[in-house]
Formats: C-alpha cells, structure tokens, sequence
C-alpha cells in the first residue's frame, strides 16, 4: 500500500496559492485515476483507490502547513506504511517553474510542512517536488507562497498538474526517472527548452 499526501493549507482563500500545488496534484491524481470522493479521517480529507494493480491511499492534511506532519504521521502509524511506500508532494522554490524533482530522505530546505512531517515520522520518505520557482529579489517569500498563481502561470500548470495525476504508475512501479521524463515530454510543447530531470 502507498500513500500519496499533498501539502497546502485548507480553505478557499488559500486553493490556488502556490504553497498549495501539493494539494492540486493530489486532487488530480484522484479525478485521473478514477478515486472516490474524499473524506474526513485523520485530521484530513482522504481517499483510497487503485492506481493499475497498487493500493494508494491519497491524503490531503486539513491542518495548516507548519503543522501536517501530526495527522500525517496518525495516517502512516495506522495502517503500518513503511517509509519508502510514502510519497509527499509539495511546492519547491529551487525548482524552476513547469519542473519535477523526485527524491528520498535529506533536509527539509526551509519548507514548513516538511518540517513538520521530518519531526513526527522522520525524514525518509519520498518527495515529489514540484517547482514554483523563486519570487523577485524583492519579494517576502512568505508572501510569495502564500500568494496566487498568476494568469501567465496557467499556462504551464494547468498542463502540468494532469500529467502529474497520469504518470504516477512510474513512480509506484519504482521509476522516478521515465516519471520525470514522461513529464518533461509532455510540457515541451509549453517550455521547448525543457530538459530531462536528471
């Protein structure tokens, strides 16, 4: 059994913030795989479903951000998820925009909920880190994350986040790199200059 959890902070005022894209991805893979419809439990909306042969469960924290890694840990701790079967997908600064990363385990990169999950069940799970990009020199950071996606962005992540919701079979049957690929593929028709994420 997985667990794929998006990160973001619940309520209408914050669905189409950057720091919500976690949330966004989660609702996609849901809507492309064909998931019921989502429920209270743990502290969270949550749902399970099958992605080709594999258990997943999709949870999305009803917590705020600096504070997902209690409910998160409750969902983990109950059904005896290992570690490496738990995926979280969140928001990335040093990610450029119409970009993923995948990765397992290291530091939290000043990300709140990230934080949060690496004191409550540790830091080896896996991330799917989708890029936002960095605000202007001038600009909070908090401000930024917290603020919308703007009109031009739709472009891009509009694209972006079905393909996400399409191509997690790679990701659960242990392929980060033809996930990111199949990704990459699919947005050069947006971003031409768009390379492979190795």
């Amino acid at each position: 059994m997985f667990l794929l959890a998006g990160l973001g902070n619940p309520g209408a005022k914050y669905a189409l913030n950057r720091h919500n894209v976690g949330f966004m991805a989660v609702d996609a893979i849901a809507e492309k795989n064909k998931f019921p419809l989502f429920r209270q439990r743990f502290a969270g909306l949550m749902c399970r479903g099958k992605i080709e042969s594999e258990d997943v469960i999709l949870f999305k924290p009803s917590s705020y951000m600096n504070n997902s890694g209690q409910p998160l840990a409750a969902v983990v701790n109950f059904f005896k998820l290992s570690l490496s079967n738990v995926w979280v997908i969140h928001d990335d600064l040093d990610i450029e925009l119409g970009h993923v990363r995948v990765k397992t385990g290291g530091g939290a990169g000043g990300h709140n909920g990230l934080k949060s999950i690496d004191s409550h069940i540790g830091s080896d799970y896996s991330r799917l880190r989708i890029g936002i990009g960095r605000p202007p020199r001038d600009t909070d950071v908090s401000n930024y994350v917290l603020s919308d996606f703007k009109s031009n962005d739709l472009l891009w992540l509009d694209n972006l986040i079905p393909e996400i919701g399409g191509t997690m079979p790679f990701l659960l049957n242990a392929d980060p790199q033809a996930f990111c690929n199949n990704i990459v593929s699919s947005m050069r028709s947006i971003f031409p200059e768009l390379k492979t994420n190795e």
